[in-house]
């Protein structure tokens, strides 16, 4: 796969009420990526090819890593509703999003709340449903480098792997871990991982064009959850991407970006 050097910024910012960090690169129509439970992990490949079609907006969360936290969000369905309101501020209204992991679980709450506000919708290994088969892995039993190495089928083979779970992290890196960790387990602690009445609400979604992804071994979020997402929003389209964890944006990169490139066009 061969990109160019997009320029990219890393900014604090005031919204909706609280401080965050935001990563701003690429050219062309905005694309909001929402990130998972461990926070960004660094501009990779996959954001430099997409940012040459798309002006990427990453936001860490409210409460991960260096953005501040508001004491008032206390899970995934507050949080949703905070974004809103950022979204606006931002001026992001008829964004295409991207969301991965509690990030994608996240990206469904705001659509169901308010379909009208996103142009596309992808969910990449998404949490928020209760898997049919399987269990969501419990990532709140291991530290952050046995998750990340867990994430991933098979971690030798992945490029960027040092990249994002490097041998010795830096102290700015281990602290990013502990805060997203720290966040994810007030966001989804119980019920674990899921919001039980999500699939029955996700139907509301049927005039938002939303791609569902997996990795076909995805051992973090089953793929049976990304089926029953599917199953649940009339007309989304779902993708599975073969010899893949949890992770395909950087385990099966350029097939992530064909996918994701050709969806949200360009």
């Amino acid at each position: 796969m061969t990109t160019s050097s997009v320029t990219w910024t890393e900014e604090t910012v005031q919204v909706a009420g609280c401080q965050i960090n935001l990563i701003k690169g690429g050219s062309g129509d905005p694309l909001l990526v929402l990130h998972d439970e461990m926070g960004h992990p660094g501009w990779l490949r996959w954001h430099e090819a997409l940012a040459r079609n798309h002006t990427l907006h990453i936001p860490w969360h409210p409460g991960f890593g260096p953005s501040g936290e508001l004491d008032w969000v206390m899970n995934l369905h507050d949080l949703a509703i905070w974004y809103l309101g950022a979204l606006d501020d931002l001026g992001l209204e008829g964004v295409d999003v991207m969301g991965f992991s509690l990030g994608g679980w996240l990206a469904a709450e705001m659509a169901v709340m308010n379909p009208q506000q996103f142009r596309r919708l992808a969910l990449v290994g998404a949490a928020g449903v209760r898997p049919p088969e399987g269990e969501i892995f419990d990532i709140f039993q291991v530290v952050a480098k046995a998750f990340i190495t867990r994430s991933l089928l098979n971690p030798e083979s992945v490029p960027e792997f040092q990249a994002i779970c490097p041998d010795e992290p830096t102290p700015e890196q281990l602290e990013n871990w502990e805060t997203s960790l720290e966040g994810a387990c007030r966001l989804s602690w119980r019920p674990y991982m899921h919001y039980p009445a999500l699939p029955q609400v996700l139907p509301r979604l049927k005039r938002l064009p939303t791609l569902v992804i997996s990795g076909d071994q995805d051992p973090i979020v089953p793929p049976s959850a990304a089926q029953l997402y599917h199953q649940s929003i009339p007309n989304s389209r779902l993708e599975i991407i073969e010899n893949c964890g949890h992770r395909p944006e950087v385990e099966q990169t350029e097939r992530f970006v064909q996918v994701v490139g050709e969806w949200f066009g360009g």
